[in-house]
């Protein structure tokens, strides 16, 4: 086990923003870490999927499943059912992108799915193995959060790892455990959608900084003793990026 891990926020298809804060990840000491939510929006979704496959299969890197992960698979199940859920939600960034920019908007949802399951079997088997959360020492890492009403929080339902919001993080926090999770973006939190900066309470820590919504890519490095080390990733009025470091 490396003595630190380095977390990063809700990427959500920002692949220059991730590649610039992966500039201050160190291989050797730090356990590199995803909340999930790669895709849907941004710059290029498939670029960042990618990118994270090859960073979790060849240098162990570890990547929690998100609700965007979720409903990504939903429709590759059932397209016609979730296509529509799909696109209101940003799907169709991601579905271009893997499908080298072609025009999806004559194909149908069946046919788009077919497309992605025969060219990219490796990386869906890849988002199928996410585990929903991942402990390190006093830390959950978790996408959305857990069920705080549980007596034991690892009996919270699949669905609520990916998605639950208002009950956790208006419930009091006696799971024992520092939750450091994404899916709600921190403008909502500090009630100013300027403010990307990360947000902790009740030993709940959220970094999914709205990257993707003009916000921060956040990459914070945890030891033992806690925050040690904070990069953040955001671009001007010029789409230029800019790094913010907090220690």
């Amino acid at each position: 086990m490396k003595k630190e891990i380095f977390a990063v926020g809700d990427v959500h298809g920002e692949i220059s923003m991730l590649k610039e804060l992966l500039k201050f990840w160190n291989p050797v000491e730090q356990q590199l870490l995803f909340v999930g939510d790669l895709g849907d929006r941004g710059e290029n979704p498939k670029e960042c999927f990618l990118l994270v496959k090859d960073l979790c299969e060849q240098q162990g890197a570890i990547c929690v499943k998100g609700n965007h992960e979720d409903i990504l698979l939903n429709f590759l199940d059932s397209p016609d059912q979730y296509a529509a859920n799909y696109y209101l939600n940003g799907g169709g960034k991601t579905i271009q992108t893997l499908l080298g920019g072609e025009d999806i908007s004559q194909i149908t949802p069946i046919d788009l799915a077919e497309k992605i399951k025969k060219q990219y079997p490796d990386l869906i088997a890849f988002i199928k193995r996410m585990p929903l959360y991942y402990e390190w020492g006093t830390y959950l890492f978790v996408h959305a959060g857990v069920d705080l009403s549980k007596d034991n929080w690892q009996d919270t339902d699949s669905r609520d790892f990916l998605w639950i919001r208002e009950p956790f993080h208006e419930g009091k926090n006696n799971t024992g455990k520092i939750i450091v999770f994404g899916h709600t973006p921190t403008f909502v939190f500090h009630d100013d959608q300027k403010n990307s900066q990360i947000w902790m309470e009740d030993n709940k820590i959220a970094i999914d900084g709205g990257a993707v919504f003009g916000g921060s890519l956040h990459g914070v490095i945890f030891d033992k003793e806690g925050i040690k080390n904070h990069y953040r990733i955001s671009k001007n009025e010029e789409n230029q990026l800019i790094m913010n470091q907090y220690s």
